[in-house]
């Protein structure tokens, strides 16, 4: 697994779990982020974490509103909470992250929803990911 990867699973674990308990992600991940500071990289896996995680903070009310307009009859508190974060996290990248390619955050937010979620989640996030991609591109 890329250090990529790792750190996209770390913002979205933060993400989910501030989601749920109601406080601050970055200092959830600040939290694990002292835990595991004697392992190989992890400079880099939360480095890219935390971008991800203040991108998400920073741009919380748009990300929100593209995540409601698109997502074709699903409110936003009826999605499941690890979608939802998988989706903050990766309309971050689509949206306000030009190193990563659409087709690679995509790809990434896919894989974790199939990973992690509901039987469903995968073909849910790559549509609503897709349609959000697809305006970007259109503008």
């Amino acid at each position: 697994m890329s250090a990529r990867t790792k750190a996209r699973k770390r913002a979205i674990d933060a993400v989910f779990a501030a989601d749920l308990r109601k406080i601050s992600p970055l200092s959830l991940l600040d939290d694990v982020a002292g835990l595991t500071a004697d392992r190989q990289n992890q400079d880099e896996i939360f480095g890219y974490a935390r971008q991800i995680v203040n991108g998400v903070i920073e741009n919380h009310d748009e990300i929100d509103d593209l995540l409601d307009t698109y997502s074709q009859g699903w409110a936003l508190d009826r999605m499941p909470n690890l979608d939802r974060a998988i989706l903050r996290c990766a309309v971050w990248e689509i949206m306000h992250n030009d190193e990563v390619p659409d087709a690679v955050a995509i790809n990434e937010a896919v894989e974790m929803a199939k990973e992690l979620s509901t039987d469903d989640s995968g073909s849910f996030v790559n549509g609503l990911l897709s349609r959000i991609s697809a305006t970007k591109t259109a503008k």
